[in-house]
């Protein structure tokens, strides 16, 4: 091991939003852990929300963050770091693009730091976020890089997403269960049509640079779906999440926790239901007054996040930022039994905590995977992206959640009685008791397949990634050496 990483280092080049932020700073630490350097690259307020979010990590002896991955600060342009809009027609974050076009002046940066550490290392492993490939198109003409594209969905989603450019009949036999035998959500609705632009003009067009492509999945979850990938493509998949920690532990010298972890000490083992719509979602005034009396009328324990989505710069002062109102004397009544959160929380460690017994979720890949990895069972709602498919993976392949709102439904106001039913069957029902068994057993599954010798321990797939790139690197350097040299 020792002899690969004093030649390779890894360089990860992440999409300027906060569940790719996170997904990649994550496999950072887990590659960094077996003394592969990492340098992380973004403009220095994404790099600091990277850091300052991250979750389930404990440095400890005098180590922190820094001493274990190289960040680099690169620059970019201004750009409007815009409040998100509180009632759209849809919940895509169409107020991020000005940040994702300023990312496009990455490419000068990212370029030349990679040819800095080609002369410096043998061998270059680029690890980029599937969405902003247009940064590293450069990187093909550096002779020791190699370049892996990582997928920040799940391969259930990307599956379907081939799937419908096949017209849904693939070239090979697969087993039964392979293709979804319930409806499958379209992506209509999904994404804005000046996101679509911004992929048909940056990105489409650069795909098919890597060499193979990463997952922040678990075989134990979606092995199939890697498998039929991997044959369609003709180029290497690698499953090697999840990339959080699975197993989180108290620091030695406890810091003060938040208050919702020290809330949930003091509830029944599977009791709570967390509520949270991620870091790119807005809901309206009445929607909000919905959900409030749905959570009410359910009886159960909850904490809820209620905030509106990041803005492009999170750091940035801003007047006109909107703090959603809850009907009168709210948190009076439901002081006993449930807590409100108005800022960022720290959702791996409540989804960790043996209080949350189930989590009403907009089913971002992340919140879905780190929910899995934890044995907690989803209530779905779906706002955009990848969200619709994902749901139904929740609910129709694993059948690990109940629906709050159908996807075909996504124009209507979700009714505070449906939310009732929703978190109701999944709390207090013998139909979400099920759910929440068979998450349990996913979930210790998924955990028990990256411990140290389990079948898909991060250690065996950390080293079988940097062993097969090294290897992939010889191979080229001894063909070009007989090309040179007219060595047969």
């Amino acid at each position: 091991m020792n002899g690969l990483n004093s030649q390779v280092c890894v360089v990860m080049v992440p999409f300027p939003a906060q569940g790719h932020l996170n997904q990649l700073l994550h496999l950072s630490l887990l590659i960094s852990s077996y003394g592969v350097p990492v340098h992380y690259t973004g403009s220095p307020s994404l790099n600091r929300q990277a850091k300052h979010r991250l979750q389930g990590w404990h440095f400890g002896g005098g180590d922190d963050l820094e001493t274990k991955i190289r960040f680099h600060d690169f620059e970019i342009p201004p750009y409007e770091s815009l409040p998100p809009n509180p009632n759209p027609s849809m919940h895509f974050p169409g107020h991020l693009l000005p940040l994702w076009e300023a990312s496009l002046h990455l490419r000068e940066p990212v370029s030349e730091l990679i040819r800095q550490l080609s002369v410096e290392c043998r061998r270059i492993v680029v690890i980029y976020d599937a969405l902003i490939v247009y940064v590293v198109q450069d990187v093909v003409d550096i002779e020791n890089a190699e370049l892996f594209s990582f997928v920040p969905t799940g391969a259930f989603k990307s599956f379907l997403n081939v799937f419908d450019t096949m017209d849904r009949k693939l070239p090979f036999e697969v087993d039964s269960s392979v293709i979804p035998q319930c409806e499958i959500p379209s992506n209509e609705g999904c994404f804005t049509p000046d996101l679509e632009k911004f992929i048909d003009e940056n990105i489409k067009k650069y795909t098919g640079l890597e060499s193979g492509t990463l997952f922040n999945t678990s075989r134990v979850i979606e092995g199939k779906y890697v498998e039929v990938l991997e044959k369609i493509s003709g180029k290497k998949c690698f499953a090697i999440g999840p990339f959080n920690p699975v197993e989180i532990e108290k620091p030695e010298t406890q810091t003060r926790r938040h208050e919702c972890l020290e809330w949930l000490d003091g509830q029944e083992k599977n009791s709570v239901i967390y509520v949270s719509f991620g870091t790119m979602t807005s809901i309206t005034d009445e929607q909000i007054k919905e959900l409030a009396e749905g959570l009410e009328k359910s009886g159960q324990k909850f904490i809820w996040v209620l905030r509106d989505a990041d803005k492009g710069d999170v750091f940035a002062e801003n007047e006109a930022v909107r703090r959603p109102e809850l009907p009168e004397g709210y948190e009076e009544r439901v002081k006993n039994r449930g807590i409100v959160v108005r800022e960022w929380a720290p959702q791996l460690e409540i989804l960790a905590h043996s209080s949350t017994g189930g989590f009403l979720s907009h089913c971002g890949w992340n919140s879905c995977l780190e929910s899995m990895s934890m044995g907690v069972p989803i209530a779905t709602w779906p706002m955009h992206s990848d969200q619709p498919r994902n749901a139904v993976f929740v609910t129709e392949v694993l059948r690990i959640g109940t629906v709050v709102r159908n996807w075909a439904l996504r124009g209507e106001l979700v009714s505070s009685g449906d939310i009732e039913r929703a978190v109701t069957r999944l709390m207090a029902s013998e139909e979400g008791a099920e759910m929440r068994e068979r998450a349990d057993k996913l979930g210790e599954e998924v955990r028990r397949s990256v411990s140290v010798g389990g079948p898909h321990d991060t250690y065996s797939a950390v080293y079988f990634i940097q062993s097969q790139i090294f290897n992939v690197f010889v191979r080229r350097c001894r063909k070009s050496h007989r090309r040179r040299y007219g060595v047969s």
